[in-house]
């Protein structure tokens, strides 16, 4: 074989080595993404035998809600930069089992101080697992860019999902004093990304961060950021609280209400792939629109009826609500394409985080003085809000 012959071979076989490659680790990071949410999405399966075996007032059970969301999404920005600043593949590979020991050492917690210690901690394991996985999930992919990560992201999804459900099994079975064995997908998690997941490549040259992109389209920015704010009000708070108002205000098992709120999640994943679907059809403004305005008559069947009717109402309040994920996020990416990643954080990482610091807390104080019943039940009004703001936004460019 020629020289020529030589170099002309190896070209055709980079790419396909380089698409191996590149599955491979989109497969390992699915799987990490999978059980580091999955423990994020524990606590509010555990809040009703915390609340029990701690007495702890609705109020306490809020400040974990909202200690989570702000160890686990607002402190995502900074492990992003240290994960920069060091580069080392740890920030991922370490990540699953320091949520799932942390997050699981909550059953043998002793005092309200201690949960709040561990939750500080199981959330920083979140944390530093997503910024250094998203960029690493597209890294030398041309085609499909889109595709490879709604993998990602809808494997976090479906471990969210499961996470009420799991943290409700395991103590059923082995009991609160023994949770901690509930720690082993995620130390097995981080043996598989250990042995199977390599460094990264180093990127060649720090890019400058440039604040014109986002000083031209601060309007809609503004407008798009709350909309996605109050979104997040509503879908963290009731990630929280559902499985306790369920136990408390209507009798549920405890078992049967992270059940419900395990279907509730997977509802709304489903609503972030039809809400992405009908954005090319209609227009990113009026699927946000149609999801504010349609989410209020769901939820409230579910706050005012009773049996498998009101749980319909939860499950298709959940996927409408959801519609807007995706829509966000690219209409973000639209306005302000020179700083598409700066724009993502603000409109999933920062809003989520920012929107449960505050809400979460709060709606456990208020529970205390007015009912889970009628706070829970208020949150659905908010969606007008939602509506107001969504009709603010330009109306050529985005439906």
């Amino acid at each position: 074989m020629s020289s020529t012959q030589g170099v002309l071979q190896l070209d055709r076989e980079l790419p396909v080595a380089s698409a191996r490659t590149g599955v491979f680790a989109l497969l390992l990071l699915s799987i990490g993404h999978f059980s580091i949410d999955m423990y994020a999405g524990g606590l509010g399966g555990l809040h009703p035998r915390l609340v029990q075996n701690l007495g702890l007032s609705l109020t306490q059970a809020g400040l974990l809600g909202g200690l989570l969301i702000f160890s686990s999404s607002l402190c995502q920005p900074l492990y992003g930069y240290l994960a920069d600043r060091f580069h080392t593949r740890m920030f991922t590979v370490l990540a699953p089992a320091v949520a799932g020991v942390f997050i699981s050492l909550l059953g043998v917690a002793p005092s309200f101080g201690w949960l709040l210690l561990l939750v500080v901690l199981g959330g920083a394991g979140v944390a530093s697992f997503h910024p250094q996985a998203s960029a690493r999930v597209t890294h030398g992919v041309s085609a499909a860019r889109g595709r490879w990560m709604a993998v990602f992201i809808s494997a976090g999804t479906l471990g969210m999902a499961l996470g009420p459900a799991y943290f409700s099994w395991m103590p059923a079975w082995l009991g609160m004093e023994r949770l901690y064995w509930a720690a082993i997908p995620g130390l097995l998690c981080t043996a598989l990304l250990w042995g199977a997941l390599k460094e990264g490549p180093a990127p060649l040259q720090k890019k400058r961060f440039d604040l014109g992109p986002l000083r031209a389209a601060w309007k809609p920015l503004t407008l798009l950021y709350f909309c996605v704010f109050v979104r997040s009000m509503i879908q963290v708070t009731y990630a929280q609280f559902i499985p306790l108002y369920l136990h408390m205000e209507r009798g549920y098992q405890v078992t049967t209400a992270n059940y419900v709120l395990s279907s509730y999640i997977t509802f709304g994943a489903l609503g972030g792939f039809l809400g992405g679907h009908l954005s090319d059809k209609l227009g990113g403004r009026k699927v946000i629109m149609i999801s504010f305005l349609g989410s209020m008559p769901c939820l409230a069947l579910f706050f005012f009826t009773d049996g498998a009717l009101s749980i319909a109402g939860l499950m298709l309040g959940g996927l409408v609500l959801l519609f807007t994920i995706p829509v966000n996020v690219v209409m973000a990416q639209d306005l302000a394409p020179a700083q598409t990643g700066t724009v993502s954080a603000l409109m999933m990482g920062f809003a989520w985080g920012l929107a449960g610091m505050i809400f979460i807390p709060l709606t456990g104080w208020l529970s205390d003085v007015f009912t889970l019943q009628w706070t829970l039940a208020a949150l659905a009004l908010f969606p007008i809000a939602g509506f107001l703001l969504a009709w603010k936004l330009p109306r050529t460019a985005y439906g």
